[in-house]
């Protein structure tokens, strides 16, 4: 089996078109289905987040399924594939378990070290697991990568202090703005990345939180836990006409904010300056809206520069965590190539057990002379024997990191032992007085 990702993140592709692939909109669920319908991988995890859409599939062959995987995310995004491929990266074997782990670890996120990216891959784990998505390869692959993102957090500092998206964008906020304590915020949105910024931004001593959403029993709860003042979604321009500050981070698929309505508010405050900080995937903000006078408006894409200062601070926790993670895929790749392996291992032992048994049939009238406990003495030391033979070879092959090699040596032991032939049938029993070249002339002890 194969191991193949197909997607698309920050590194790779703007914002608009990272907002047409993105699988929440229809359900990742549903894509799973999908993918298990038609001629599909034998194992697929769907992951989604606000930064990437990615596919991991286990499969017979990567070069023959990547092709279809890749019509499968134009067709289900209704994205073209001539717009979709010059974004699209795509890893296999081994490099899709350092990408993973990378991503689990936090190293690949836009804030690097940020924790919410590991708890969206055990999501996406959960979510094909329980559907049935998945095998033994994607089984092993994202519960080691869970193993790899807790002991980077653990054995290095990336994770103190780590900025999530929203801390990043209250951080811009205070380069523009200085202090917050006497700013007003409007918060639009009541999910997860609102609560975070919510409470980043209580933090600061901001004035006054208004919450809203178009659920207003969760922007209550939301007011709640961060001291501020849930606002019914209808009043959201009146609170536009207050607002210094406004964070938006729903999980709408269109903009909940059009140019328009910006633009009326605006003359409404006589143009006072409004900051506006748009973290939502797709974006809640129509992104003309930042052409309007004296309304500066930040999407996710344009937090960059303050993820370049903080990977400069990081740079010593980066390296420590990306070494570590070299080492996990390391590992991973040795198991991975003695699971290919475990065929002619399997085999061999066969082979070498079917040798023995066939000896000791041949020897059998000679064994049943033997008293019980001598009997079982004789069956338990052929044993040892059979196992310290195959002991090094079957590690050796087994600890073999390069794929190719690992292959010729399982080939070269297939030939060399006629594993693919059957086992050898035992041979005619001897009379004890006329002892075979094979068979030792002391009798046995007894």
């Amino acid at each position: 089996m194969d191991l193949l990702l197909l997607g698309v993140s920050h590194h790779t592709a703007p914002v608009d078109l990272r907002e047409r692939v993105d699988f929440s909109r229809r359900g990742v669920s549903e894509a799973l289905r999908e993918l298990a319908a038609g001629p599909s991988p034998a194992e697929a995890v769907v992951l989604t987040t606000c930064n990437r859409a990615e596919i991991y599939v286990a499969c017979e062959d990567s070069e023959t399924t990547r092709p279809g995987l890749q019509r499968f995310m134009s067709r289900f995004h209704d994205v073209p594939e001539h717009d979709l491929a010059p974004h699209l990266y795509v890893h296999t074997g081994a490099d899709v378990a350092r990408h993973l782990f990378r991503v689990a670890a936090g190293l690949d996120s836009l804030v690097v070290g940020e924790p919410q990216i590991f708890g969206q891959v055990k999501d996406a784990y959960a979510v094909a697991a329980d559907g049935r998505h998945t095998g033994a390869l994607l089984n092993k692959l994202f519960t080691w990568s869970f193993a790899v993102g807790k002991r980077v957090r653990a054995d290095t500092g990336l994770g103190e202090g780590a900025v999530s998206v929203s801390y990043t964008a209250i951080s811009l906020a205070r380069k523009i703005f200085g202090s917050l304590k006497a700013l007003t915020v409007l918060v639009v949105g009541a999910g997860e990345m609102a609560e975070l910024t919510a409470t980043h931004l209580q933090s600061q001593q901001v004035r006054r939180i208004a919450v809203t959403s178009r659920t207003l029993a969760r922007a209550h709860a939301l007011a709640r836990k961060v001291d501020g003042t849930a606002v019914d979604w209808t009043a959201i321009d009146d609170e536009l006409l207050e607002a210094d500050i406004v964070v938006t981070a729903t999980g709408a698929s269109t903009p909940l904010i059009s140019t328009t309505t910006i633009d009326r508010v605006m003359r409404a405050r006589r143009n006072r300056p409004l900051f506006i900080i748009d973290i939502g995937l797709p974006r809640d903000v129509e992104p003309t809206a930042g052409d309007l006078e004296q309304v500066f408006l930040y999407n996710i894409d344009d937090l960059r520069s303050i993820v370049s200062d903080n990977l400069a601070r990081r740079q010593e926790q980066t390296a420590l965590a990306e070494a570590l993670v070299s080492d996990e895929v390391e590992a991973f790749v040795v198991w991975l190539h003695a699971r290919g392996t475990i065929p002619t291992v399997v085999a061999l032992r066969r082979r070498f057990e079917s040798v023995r048994q066939a000896e000791l049939t041949r020897l059998e009238s000679k064994l049943n002379r033997l008293s019980p406990e001598a009997r079982a003495r004789v069956e338990e030391v052929t044993q040892l024997v059979v196992q310290k033979l195959l002991l090094t070879p079957t590690e050796r092959l087994k600890a073999t990191a390069d794929e190719a090699t690992a292959a010729q040596y399982a080939e070269v032991i297939t030939q060399l032992f006629d594993l693919a032939a059957d086992p050898p049938a035992a041979a005619p029993a001897t009379d004890a007085t006329s002892p075979s070249p094979s068979t030792s002339k002391t009798p046995v002890a007894s």
